[in-house]
């Protein structure tokens, strides 16, 4: 997609038309993100350069996965210039989503769910509606309101949207700009929002100051690292993402690998262990936008319920949700395997529980078909085995 430009002007600036004071712009800039639903807006420069070595051992690693869209453009994740031709600036904003009813205490109420075996867990961030389009559609207002205020002065300006939608290293751009530092767990986080948001970009050939990046201030911790499931962070700021739940969850198409289905518990659909153990979420900002309210009681249904749904339910009711990309098929997958993990205490054959699974157990895809029988062989084995 080229660069979105207004038509370059007939006549060449005029000396009744200055050029725009970039500084004030920039300013205005951040207001009209407020006005627009985003908690902040930064301004970085396009200069990944050092990010580069670290991305291209990750990738030769195979940490990525299944992942290829990671490594199908070249340098263009960490070449912002060669994604759009023309870049001087990425405008980085942040877009809070811990639902405006999350109570003070939402952590410990998030963890007593995942100790609760029938209860179906899905990541926070999916149980609105979906964030890329909410993003992408506020992100374009603020880059047509840029254009427009450009364009009275008679200059012209090129931009581009990015959430979460092409080759772009977001937390690294977010970083550079200020709006908080990478934390161990590689997600983004601000000292006065946790890492309870997301994050999205407008490359611009507008060559507005740059803001100062953040400190790190992780310091000793390593609650992140010890508290993931499946341990998928090797260490500080290094993600396998091949055993993180969210990537089995969502990116993964076929079988969960089998020593790992064990650890996903009762998580069907993402996971927030790391998030939940971070204290800076202490600090976690509720979102002022209602599209990030739950929806279908996502924060509170059973396995056996969602487990239920057929696929014209499911696509009815994830109508503009986020979950509704990784299909039917994998949705029952990642809950089959939620049904069986709950054999591993009270609810080991559970009546309720076994006739769901054997519901399905004539499914006609094969993933789902072989996931049941996984699940129902959990509650066949000896109660004392787990």
């Amino acid at each position: 997609m080229p660069v979105q430009q207004d038509p370059a002007p007939s006549q060449p600036q005029s000396a009744a038309q200055p050029a725009p004071d970039l500084p004030a712009l920039a300013l205005r800039i951040k207001a009209w993100a407020r006005a627009l639903g985003f908690a902040e807006l930064r301004i970085a420069d396009i200069d990944l350069s050092a990010r580069e070595p670290g991305f291209a051992a990750w990738l030769a690693a195979g940490y990525h996965g299944e992942m290829d869209y990671m490594a199908a453009h070249g340098s263009k994740r960490t070449r912002p210039q060669e994604l759009v031709p023309g870049t001087l600036r990425v405008l980085a904003a942040r877009m809070d989503y811990l639902p405006a009813a999350a109570g003070d205490d939402w952590r410990s109420q998030e963890q007593a769910r995942l100790d609760q075996p029938g209860a179906a867990v899905v990541s926070v961030y999916a149980r609105g509606r979906d964030y890329h389009k909410t993003m992408r559609q506020r992100l374009q207002q603020l880059a047509k309101k840029i254009e427009h205020e450009v364009g009275l002065a008679g200059s012209q300006t090129g931009w581009r949207v990015f959430t979460d939608s092409a080759p772009v290293l977001e937390v690294a751009l977010a970083e550079k700009s200020g709006l908080g530092w990478r934390g161990k767990h590689t997600l983004l986080l601000s000292r006065e929002a946790g890492s309870m948001f997301f994050l999205g970009e407008i490359f611009t050939d507008l060559p507005l100051p740059v803001d100062a990046p953040a400190s790190n201030h992780c310091g000793q911790c390593s609650a992140c690292i010890d508290v993931c499931p499946t341990q998928a962070i090797l260490g500080p700021y290094l993600l396998d993402a091949r055993r993180c739940i969210s990537y089995l969850t969502i990116e993964l198409k076929g079988s969960i690998p089998l020593d790992l289905r064990p650890l996903i518990g009762n998580r069907v659909l993402g996971c927030d262990d790391c998030q939940l153990a971070c204290p800076w979420n202490k600090f976690a900002a509720r979102a002022v936008l209602s599209e990030f309210d739950v929806r279908n009681g996502l924060d509170s249904a059973s396995l056996v319920e969602l487990f239920g749904w057929s696929e014209d339910d499911f696509n009815s009711r994830l109508e503009g949700s986020a979950i509704r990309r990784i299909g039917h098929e994998r949705w029952l997958r990642n809950i089959a395997v939620g049904l069986g993990n709950a054999a591993g205490g009270a609810l080991h054959g559970a009546p309720e529980i076994l006739a769901a699974l054997h519901v399905r157990l004539a499914h006609p895809s094969a993933l789902v078909r072989e996931h049941v029988a996984w699940a129902l062989a959990r509650h066949a084995a000896d109660a004392s085995s787990g």
